[in-house]
């Protein structure tokens, strides 16, 4: 600003001077001295007025230009300045907007994830997926349960290493299989059975990702199955048994009236031998009996029992006060079920005369019992010789026996009188350390809700 000013008041000297100079000049040219004096002034003045006013028109000019185009400039820096902030507002908005959105397709995506993540843990089937290196990738709860093992034990780590055949097999082969059902030992030691459908796992490009098995345990309804067909066995043998038994009582009624007129004749030499051929026909009579009363199918005439006071009435009453063999009886609580109480009673009587006989120089027998879901177990344990693998699956089948003076009718008839309480009955044995017989009854409130 005091640059300008300087310009200004140097350049107004500059035409005044000038102007001065011209008129001296003129007054020299003009004629007489007296009116070369006042014409000189004359002249001075006016030039010097004229070149004032040039030189102010000038500076007004350029002033008022210099101020023309510093308000354009300005206006066009504002302008632009303007349009930059609105700008910026605008991507600021979209900022807000697109950052709003981002956190909305997050929160979609948590959310779908964990309602996927729910789906997966609650269903009731085992799922597990693996990658194409076969490495393990998820694995929801029922998976867990089924298959014996734990998600952080066993994640990320190879399929083969974790898992026994013939799960190990099918994922090696690439196998696709559908509802097959395999035997299988589970990581804890359990024998299943197990129904398996694998299919590969794929993306939505198509893109095989690796592969995923589903799982569901079979053990129940295998059970249940065997159970029928148990006792559709059970009910056939019966039949025959009874057309049998029905043949061979009557010849042994006409083998034992003609040895009752044998022994009246003969000489009393001879009665010894008469004797032994009655002893022998009351044997096969006891004989034929049992198998009668395997044969004879069995309404039992259910009630409600307390399961603890009829096992500990049935100890008591088989082996008395036996000091070689001591009894003991465990309850977790009060159970009570829905039985044939006399029908239970012969079952337990057979099984505790067996676990006592398996015991020649004495021992313990365990009686323990507790619940299992809606099941009733009773475990019958003893510290006898145990059972032969090799004979194990023949126990309960008519006619086999391991004693000498058995029928084969004892745990056969108990097998056959915990399926008709709907039961089941297995034994746990190893050569030389005992054998545990297992009761799995249902409890009363599970057979109130089944008649």
């Amino acid at each position: 600003m005091q640059q300008n000013s300087l310009v200004r008041n140097l350049s107004l000297f500059f035409f005044v001077s000038l102007g001065l100079f011209i008129g001296i000049v003129l007054v020299f040219a003009a004629g007489s001295a007296g009116k070369q004096f006042n014409s000189g002034v004359l002249v001075l003045l006016i030039s010097a007025a004229a070149f004032s006013a040039a030189a102010g028109y000038i500076f007004k000019k350029k002033n008022t230009l210099m101020s023309s185009e510093g308000l354009k400039e300005r206006s066009e820096v504002g302008f632009v300045v303007d349009t930059f902030h609105d700008v910026v507002g605008k991507l600021r908005e979209k900022e807000k907007e697109l950052e709003r959105l981002r956190a909305f397709a997050e929160d979609r995506a948590v959310r779908i994830e964990a309602y996927n993540e729910n789906i997966l843990q609650s269903v009731p089937s085992g799922v597990v997926s693996i990658d194409n290196e076969l490495k393990i990738r998820s694995m929801n709860q029922a998976a867990e349960h089924i298959l014996g093992v734990r998600v952080r034990d066993v994640m990320d780590r190879p399929f083969t290493m974790v898992f026994n055949e013939p799960l190990t097999a099918i994922m090696k082969e690439n196998r696709a299989v559908s509802r097959a059902e395999y035997s299988y030992e589970t990581g804890d030691g359990r024998h299943i059975w197990l129904g398996i459908t694998t299919s590969e796992l794929k993306s939505s490009a198509g893109e095989k990702l690796g592969f995923i098995s589903v799982f569901t345990d079979l053990t129940d309804i295998k059970a249940l199955q065997a159970q029928v067909e148990l006792k559709e066995r059970l009910s056939q043998l019966g039949e025959m048994s009874a057309g049998i038994a029905h043949e061979l009582r009557n010849s042994m009624s006409v083998i034992a009236g003609y040895a009752r007129l044998l022994g009246k004749k003969v000489a009393p030499s001879n009665i010894v031998t008469v004797d032994a051929i009655s002893n022998e026909i009351k044997v096969m009579d006891r004989t034929i009996s049992e198998l009668l009363a395997f044969a004879r199918p069995s309404v039992p005439d259910l009630k409600q029992v307390d399961l603890y006071n009829l096992i500990a009435d049935t100890a008591s009453a088989v082996l008395g006060d036996n000091e070689r063999v001591p009894v003991s009886v465990k309850a977790e609580s009060p159970v009570s079920i829905i039985a044939d109480a006399g029908l239970l009673r012969q079952a337990l009587s057979n099984l505790i005369i067996n676990a006592a006989e398996s015991m020649p120089d004495g021992g313990p027998v365990d009686i323990e019992l507790k619940r299992a879901e809606d099941r009733v177990k009773i475990l019958i344990r003893d510290t006898g010789c145990g059972i032969p693998r090799d004979i194990m699956r023949k126990i309960f089948l008519p006619f086999y026996t391991t004693k000498p003076q058995g029928t084969g009718f004892g745990l056969a008839l108990v097998q056959k009188t915990v399926i008709s309480h709907g039961g089941s009955i297995e034994v746990e044995s190893e050569e030389g350390k005992g054998a545990t017989f297992i009761l799995n009854l249902p409890d009363a409130d599970t057979a109130a809700r089944n008649e």
